[in-house]
């Protein structure tokens, strides 16, 4: 058994158990501050032969042919997408401000993010008006609630005289 080392009661049983808790409560601090995010990798996986065929699209596709190179990982060859590549859980879809965004396209979305505007931030919908948009950047003020394109399609225009 590999974890025989975990039965007996000994003073590293005991740091080990203090920092897993320790670990635990420091996850559930909001992200408050700007955030650099390590990405693994910054380009797109592509499907193999797209540069060579316009019939075959970018977007990605796991090879499935019996002779594939790719999927057969050979030296020199495109890169497969799989899990090792995923970004850091803790960063993962936060943005450089440090804040999960959430579209808005109405006042009442807002409530959402009523208990989670340490570690959210609203983003109005592109399709909502200029009144609806008012209305709902007047709410999150009152909520506290970061919007971060809270001045788009708000500007006034000055009187040419």
């Amino acid at each position: 058994d590999g974890q025989h080392w975990l039965r007996r009661p000994t003073i590293l049983k005991l740091q080990f158990l203090y920092f897993i808790v320790k670990v635990r409560k420091e996850k559930k601090k909001p992200i408050t501050k700007m955030v650099h995010i390590v990405k693994k990798k910054v380009n797109k996986f592509k499907r193999h032969h797209s540069d060579r065929h316009c019939r075959v699209g970018e977007s990605w596709r796991r090879p499935k042919g019996i002779d594939s190179v790719v999927r057969r990982k050979w030296r020199g060859q495109i890169k497969m997408a799989n899990i090792g590549y995923g970004n850091a859980k803790s960063t993962r879809n936060v943005h450089p401000d440090g804040l999960k965004h959430f579209n808005i396209n109405c006042e009442k979305d807002l409530e959402l993010l009523l208990m989670r505007n340490t570690t959210h931030a609203a983003v109005i919908g592109s399709a909502v008006g200029k009144k609806t948009r008012a209305a709902i950047v007047n709410r999150a003020k009152e909520l506290d609630i970061k919007v971060v394109n809270g001045a788009a399609k708000l500007r006034v225009e000055e009187d040419s005289q």
